[in-house]
């Protein structure tokens, strides 16, 4: 079995708090053998949320890593629910929304922020699922990436 906590603490990064629902909804729900994510945004250590529009206050590079941030909340959501990234077996689906304006393309570059962090903590076989990558004209608290997610469980 692939140890994706040590891989996760051999990337050198670190995980924000995991966020509690400010809506009506659970952050995860396991029903048998799979995982399921609601919607992310990017938290940040301090709990604060990374803003902006893509393509206006955010360049795409700094929506990508806003991508990134959002995955690494998830993992955070993850390791606080479940115990352990190792409890997790492979990413089975991934929808990433992008907070953008109405020329931007490039919804998938964004969206790889999130999947390479996935790729890299559970290897690009059981790291990489079925995605899809698709522009928003808002998001929740004008966050620039929201991402939920879908994820067989050992």
């Amino acid at each position: 079995m692939h140890d994706a906590d040590l891989q996760f603490e051999k990337l050198g990064l670190s995980l924000p708090p995991a966020p509690a629902p400010v809506g009506v909804y659970k952050p995860c729900l396991v029903d048998g053998k799979y995982l399921y994510l609601s919607g992310h945004g990017p938290v940040q250590n301090d709990r604060s949320l990374i803003i902006g529009r893509i393509g206006r206050e955010l360049t795409a590079e700094e929506g990508k890593l806003a991508a990134r941030q959002v995955g690494l909340t998830m993992l955070s959501t993850i390791k606080t629910n479940l115990g352990s990234l190792n409890k997790v077996k492979r990413v089975i689906k991934v929808l990433g929304m992008v907070n953008c304006t109405s020329d931007f393309e490039k919804h998938p570059y964004i969206i790889n922020g999130c999947s390479e962090l996935f790729a890299s903590v559970w290897g690009t076989d059981n790291g990489v699922g079925t995605r899809s990558a698709v522009g928003f004209g808002s998001l929740p608290d004008n966050i620039p990436v929201e991402v939920e997610a879908i994820f067989e469980l050992y």
